[in-house]
């Protein structure tokens, strides 16, 4: 059911006020009352909450994100850092047992470093001679090289095919979900133990995916080096007490025995000596061959794109943030097309970065922290991940100087340098990491051949349909080989990431946004006047103003034009926005070109879309490009 008018102009005018107040980035001592949202800069280790007279709505992060008010004492990084302190060095023959590690056939480690605090990872890191220690401008941070994987390894990963079984029913088996036999995994799984059957120490990480309580779930990671333990503190939840490691029965296993690889991989036919396989039905995964932390990671958001659509709850690979008035928007968007710096707004705070759910109540963070790429980063073009490389953070495959300060700008070792970082690196974060239902969805596209506007709005059709797409383009020196722009379609925002058909996400999209009125609009970060080589692209002043539009409520205001080929609503003039931008054909010094190269991109979204023609109650590509359309 969607939302009254009047509830919706409620919405924009007090989303409108919110925005007109500047954003406090540091909060000493502040109040307010209960009926305020507030932003909550630190993770501070002492907060007071003030008393609402409505405690029930309290109980709900749907309300909590809107009406809590926070007193931050020590807005400090440090004091969140101390935080982290339910750290447990386990000696003894008995170490196993006592961390239940007994239960999956490790028994032989006598000591076990189970969720080390920062402090203490650093140190092990140190010690064990993992990497070096970079002389980041804000603060030491340890710096590893992963080896030839230096980004996920797609056609290495494999989930089991249990017949009869409700992932062999359910899970869209493809080039991206392959599958593999109970027997290669069984033998893979008892090489992985057998393995860590011969070490005196490992690294044990329990942990959350998810910040909703309803919805989250119990993660325990097995690993023989404290960097990789440090990964996985910096993107998951931490356990906030001690007293959560009791007991700890995880929903999922994951042990990562990276330095092994799988010799019989053709005998197992797999991709490789390189195996990452997961077996949903044992709650059991195993990693051979790859030191990329982003394994980890990955493989844990790929079963929570299966876990929670079979609740009927709605995994994204999307940012989110929060204005003060607590409306939230969600951030569609592949590589490149400006996701993180656009999410990460002065006068709104960041909920997440990269993977969500929405369920009953609200949209969540699955992670605890962010997982940024590096290349060419400055503090100038991105200042919230330059500032969030200090103390506690972790570099992959960042080439230092000789002094030891990072070079973002060599790109010899790899395109693809990341850093990961605790959340709370992040100064005008979101504490609950939890907000409501979102009042806008964006998708982002880089169009490098010049076509789309700056901005338009979707129906809910449309945005089925362009979910489903999910459009971009690549462009020369992103990958080798590339000379012109090239089409890149990736289902839902993230193909490699989908365990069910595209249609099933789609359909939870549609209901979510049915049930609760959300705007959806795609924005264009690409080029204009021409392709990529002849145009330019949209300066990030053009895109800003797209974005303000959409989140103050301004754009609801504007005079619309329907796009000939494409169906979709136009603006005909923004604020902040040139209007022949708004028209790109204008845009073009030959608008028979640009005729000429619409109707191509068209051909391009059209041809993409057969496969999913026959897929699903509606047939959504009467809702996509037109080229019959004058």
């Amino acid at each position: 059911m969607l939302l009254s008018t009047t509830a919706r102009s409620m919405l924009r005018s007090a989303a409108a006020a919110g925005r007109s107040t500047a954003v406090k980035a540091l909060v000493a001592t502040a109040s307010s009352s209960s009926a305020s949202f507030s932003f909550q800069p630190y993770h501070s280790a002492t907060t007071k909450t003030t008393t609402s007279t409505s405690q029930a709505l309290l109980q709900s992060h749907h309300f909590q994100a809107r009406f809590k008010s926070t007193v931050l004492e020590t807005p400090q990084l440090e004091g969140t850092r101390d935080a982290y302190q339910v750290s447990q060095t386990l000696q003894g023959t008995d170490a196993c047992l006592r961390a239940g590690l007994n239960t999956l056939g490790i028994t032989n480690p006598s000591t076990l470093y189970r969720n080390l605090t920062y402090a203490e990872l650093f140190e092990h890191e140190k010690a064990n001679n993992e990497g070096q220690v970079a002389n980041a401008e804000y603060g030491e941070t340890f710096a590893v090289d992963t080896g030839k994987y230096t980004g996920r390894s797609p056609k290495d990963r494999f989930i089991v095919y249990n017949e009869g079984s409700e992932t062999a029913e359910n899970i869209d088996w493809n080039d991206i979900n392959q599958p593999t036999t109970p027997e290669v995994f069984q033998e893979l799984y008892e090489r992985a133990v057998a393995h860590f059957n011969t070490l005196d120490k490992a690294y044990v990480f329990d942990g959350y995916c998810g910040t909703s309580p309803e919805t989250r779930k119990k993660i325990r990671f097995v690993h023989e080096m404290a960097w990789q333990q440090h990964f996985v503190t910096n993107m998951f939840i931490r356990p906030e007490e001690s007293g959560e490691l009791q007991d700890f029965e995880p929903d999922f296993t994951v042990i990562n025995c990276c330095s092994q690889v799988d010799n019989d991989w053709v005998r197992h036919n797999l991709h490789s000596e390189t195996a990452v396989v997961f077996n949903v039905e044992e709650k059991k995964a195993v990693i051979f061959g790859t030191w990329y932390g982003g394994e980890n990671k990955k493989g844990i958001f790929s079963l929570m794109n299966y876990w929670l659509p079979m609740k009927g709850h709605f995994p994204m690979h999307c940012s989110a943030n929060i204005g003060k008035s607590g409306d939230t928007a969600l951030f569609f968007g592949l590589s490149g097309t400006g996701k993180t710096t656009l999410s990460a707004d002065p006068e709104r705070a960041l909920i997440g970065d990269d993977e969500h759910g929405w369920d009953d109540k609200g949209i969540f963070n699955f992670e605890g922290g962010c997982y940024a790429k590096t290349i060419n980063l400055s503090e100038k073009t991105e200042p919230d991940i330059y500032k969030a490389i200090t103390t506690d953070a972790l570099l992959e495959n960042v080439q230092l100087g000789e002094d030891g300060t990072p070079d973002y700008f060599d790109v010899s070792k790899t395109q693809n340098g990341r850093v990961s970082y605790p959340i709370f690196h992040i100064p005008n974060y979101h504490k609950p990491q939890m907000a409501g239902h979102p009042e806008n969805i964006i998708f982002l596209s880089c169009d490098a051949f010049g076509i789309m506007p700056p901005v338009a709005r979707l129906s809910p059709e449309q945005a089925m349909y362009h979910f489903m797409s999910g459009y971009t383009a690549k462009v020369a020196g992103t990958e080798r080989g590339i000379k012109e722009p090239v089409a890149t379609f990736s289902t839902c925002f993230g193909a490699a990431f989908m365990t069910l058909h595209p249609t099933r996400y789609a359909e939870l999209l549609k209901e979510k946004m049915e049930t609760h009125g959300t705007h959806v609009f795609l924005v264009n970060s690409g080029w204009s006047g021409g392709p990529y080589g002849e145009g330019e692209r949209m300066s990030i002043k053009t895109t800003r103003s797209c974005i303000d539009a959409i989140l103050n409520g301004g754009i609801h205001n504007a005079e619309f034009r329907k796009d000939p080929i494409f169906g979709f609503d136009v603006p005909v003039s923004l604020p902040g926005v040139d209007s022949g931008l708004l028209n790109p054909r204008s845009t073009w010094k030959d608008p028979a070109a640009y005729d000429a190269m619409e109707e191509k991109l068209a051909g391009m979204y059209i041809e993409n879309f057969k496969k999913y023609e026959g897929k699903s109650a509606v047939d959504y590509t009467q809702f996509g490009p037109n080229v019959e359309s004058d």
